[in-house]
């Protein structure tokens, strides 16, 4: 008996554990999307445009180097906002928020172009973690919850 007591308890820790995994990149992947669109409106709010050259694409990032009107260049450490089907070399244009030239986007692309990333992902992690509880579930049943107690008066 304490064997399958062992293989229930650890049943139950996987389940919990997928639960936990994929809300947390639910989570993760609804705060990327408002952080998308707040740094689209702090660039809506004081936009700069400029024409950049793309000096850099790696799979986490890719970097621009752009001039804002003061003659000032930048070279932004974190990369452009939606940088999609851009190539070493091209020329883009950009917009970029004129008290922050850091945070700088690929103009005409916005926080929309996040959803479908996102969403695929967290569809994905999903159909996983409903995959294994199923599984786990047909193993025996899974009590994720504490049994209820009653309150005797």
């Amino acid at each position: 008996m304490p064997v399958l007591d062992a293989r229930a308890r650890l049943r139950q820790t996987v389940a919990r554990v997928g639960v936990v995994v994929g809300g947390l990149l639910t989570v993760f992947g609804l705060l990327l999307i408002v952080a998308a669109f707040v740094e689209d409106g702090a660039i809506e709010g004081n936009t700069g445009r400029a024409e950049a050259d793309v000096v850099a694409v790696d799979f986490h990032r890719t970097l621009v180097r752009f001039t804002t009107p003061d003659g000032a260049e930048h070279v932004p450490s974190v990369g452009v906002l939606y940088p999609q089907h851009l190539e070493v070399g091209q020329v883009v244009r950009v917009e970029y928020d004129t008290r922050n030239p850091d945070l700088v986007r690929v103009a005409g692309r916005g926080a929309a172009l996040m959803f479908m990333p996102v969403f695929s992902v967290l569809g994905v992690t999903w159909v996983v973690v409903g995959g294994l509880l199923w599984w786990l579930s047909r193993q025996g049943p899974l009590h994720l919850r504490p049994p209820h107690r009653v309150k005797r008066v």
